[in-house]
């Protein structure tokens, strides 16, 4: 299968927004974009233990679920906001084609053609836990019962064969169904006489037969909030304790896996290190979320607490705990707010300790930050203009937080565009250490983790584009991206040939260090080997924090909702034997709808023409599914 999107990871729109800070008060940025990088090393392209799903959905929950959305449907509220189509990763027609060790290998490595960037802020174990949680997004309790029940009636003793973990993460749920009707080896054919429908629920069940089990429920009493006592008074409880006499009411499999909630403690503390004493009545505020019974709704805040930090920094909150809840806190020191990192409730915890708020003195020198890499993309496919992505990779390495003040201008003071451009905007790249918003701008406190942002930029196009770009910061290095059949010249560049990255091949250029107030200067020339590639950014408005912006349009309304009426009346015959004439498979068709997408944001197709078409195609991948 031709990979051409996977999981995108992050808390819902609420939640990132205030978990990944914006660049400024009045700003969303879209989803972190980052630009073709030399691919990371791939270790075994299988997890070394058991995927744990509890996990990996937690994770998702936290990285994926913005774009995706929570049902992997593509629907996800920052994913409508990217200029190409968020593929529906949670549809069977494309789940059964991939395998667990090609989705680790672009949630490791990144999609650069689909605004997918690299997440190696998870750890190893971490990416597979989420790829196999992502792996359930398109299957139900009903299938997987199901699965079960045909697979041991056939193949009772097979359960060992498909316990390897290694081998499990080269199979799509294609090639499992193929193994079970075709057999080999030790293995009966025991599918050989399951409908498609009975044999994907099999592949789905054996799927999990990899996964770690799942902690024990605890059947803890409900300590109810008034709002659940609301809605939960025609439903008594199983586990209740009945009344004399009365028959104690069986405790079903459904009963014994309701969520569980209790009272219990969120403690933390505050790291001072602004070098004063903080005042006596500073004031902490916690935050609960909870997806409710809705879960492609997000995560909606349900509670907000205000304390008082404790004299040596520390605070308690009690509240009732329900696994799956969402917490963190956050404290105003010097104006700007400060969070700690969010954590999900786990299964019988009563008492969640929540990582330290480390707040720092304030200055507005940024001189000390430092650009440890600038990485540059270019995307020459337009006929009047060169689209620039400046990838800046920022280090606070200091132990103050430092203030950016935009201005009325919205500029970036440390961050120069090449001379003789426009200035598009600005955005956060996905796994940038967090931004803090101020009224005025944004600020950065010290980190461990590097910040990321994109500088947008066009230029006028010429037979030979003379680029010259400030450094109005030191830069460790420089890594240049052109389109294969592009060349720079330039007295720095050492050429690295070109270099295929997630199947599309880029010519890469190297420079070492620029110093402060130094420039980078290239001529870059030829012509694109290949040019149908991302439609122009000047066309793309929503992918861009903008000058003066006060949010983002929200340009891809078309979700994939109606993959889920699965009884919907099909098409004759013959118009779906036409249709297996011009596409030979799902995947065929997505990619038709992609280009047609594009063609649409372009301009170069008109609505009607684009509606009608889009449906057709629609038409298509239902009947290929």
């Amino acid at each position: 299968m031709k990979l051409r999107h996977i999981l995108i990871l992050a808390l819902g729109t609420l939640l990132l927004s205030a978990c990944n800070m914006t660049l400024a008060a009045d700003v969303t940025p879209p989803p972190g974009y980052v630009p073709p990088t030399p691919l990371p090393t791939l270790g075994p392209l299988y997890p070394s233990a058991a995927p744990d799903i509890e996990n990996g959905k937690a994770i998702f929950v936290e990285n994926c679920a913005p774009c995706h959305g929570d049902t992997g449907l593509g629907d996800g509220e920052q994913g409508k906001q990217l200029p190409v189509t968020v593929i529906p990763i949670g549809l069977p027609e494309y789940a059964n084609k991939a395998a667990p060790e090609k989705w680790y290998t672009t949630v490791t490595q990144g999609n650069i053609d689909r605004f997918m960037p690299p997440f190696l802020s998870l750890s190893d174990q971490e990416r597979w836990d989420v790829v196999h949680y992502a792996f359930t997004l398109h299957t139900t309790n009903e299938q997987l019962e199901l699965g079960k029940t045909l697979f041991e009636e056939t193949c009772a003793d097979c359960g060992d064969v498909f316990n390897n973990l290694q081998m499990m993460s080269a199979l799509s749920g294609d090639e499992i169904v193929d193994m079970m009707r075709q057999g080999g080896g030790n293995l009966p054919a025991f599918g050989a006489n399951f409908s498609d429908e009975e044999a994907y629920a099999v592949a789905a069940y054996i799927r999990t037969l990899t996964f770690a089990p799942p902690s024990a429920p605890v059947a803890a009493a409900v300590t109810e909030t008034p709002a659940a006592a609301e809605s939960d008074s025609a439903t008594p409880s199983a586990e209740a304790t009945p009344a004399e006499g009365t028959p104690q009411a069986e405790v079903t499999p459904e009963a014994t896996e309701e969520v569980a909630m209790s009272t219990g403690m969120v403690t933390g503390k505050i790291d001072n290190r602004t070098g004063k004493d903080l005042p006596a009545d500073t004031k902490i505020t916690l935050r609960g979320f909870d997806h409710g019974s809705d879960p492609s709704a997000g995560p909606t805040e349900f509670l907000t607490v205000e304390g008082t930090i404790n004299p040596d920094g520390s605070y308690e909150f009690e509240t009732p705990l329900t696994e799956s809840e969402i917490y963190l806190t956050e404290v105003v020191v010097d104006g700007l707010t400060y969070q700690s990192e969010f954590a999900v409730v786990a299964p019988g915890v009563v008492d969640l300790l929540l990582s330290d708020i480390v707040v720092y003195e304030t200055t507005d020198d940024f001189s000390n930050l430092q650009v440890n890499t600038l990485q540059i993309f270019f995307d020459l496919a337009s006929e009047d203009s060169a689209q620039v992505f400046a990838v800046y990779s920022i280090a606070n390495s200091g132990d103050k937080t430092v203030l950016i003040d935009m201005g009325a201008d919205q500029n970036i003071p440390f961050i120069a565009f090449p001379d003789g451009s426009s200035g598009l905007g600005y955005e956060a790249t996905q796994d940038s250490a967090g931004f803090v918003p101020t009224d005025t701008g944004f600020a950065m406190p010290p980190s461990d983790a590097t910040y990321g942002l994109i500088a947008f930029a066009s230029l006028p196009k010429s037979k030979e584009i003379q680029i010259v770009q400030p450094a109005l910061l030191p830069i460790a290095e420089v890594v240049l991206y052109l389109p294969e059949g592009v060349e720079a010249e330039g007295v720095s560049l050492a050429d690295g040939g070109v270099q295929n990255l997630q199947g599309t091949n880029f010519h890469v250029y190297t420079s070492g260090a620029v110093g402060k107030d130094a420039t980078l200067e290239f001529t870059l020339s030829g012509d694109p080997a290949n040019t149908a590639v991302a439609a122009d950014l000047t066309q793309n408005q929503n992918l861009l924090i903008g000058i003066g912006a006060l949010g983002v349009v929200l340009i891809i309304a078309g979700v994939w909702m109606y993959m889920r009426d699965k009884n919907k009346v099909e098409e004759p015959e013959e118009e779906e034997e036409a249709e297996e004439d011009e596409f030979s498979d799902a995947e065929s068709v997505m990619d038709a709808i992609i280009a047609l997408d594009d063609l649409h944001r372009a301009g170069k197709i008109s609505d009607d023409a684009y509606r009608q078409r889009r449906d057709e195609l629609k038409d298509a991948l239902k009947r290929k599914g």
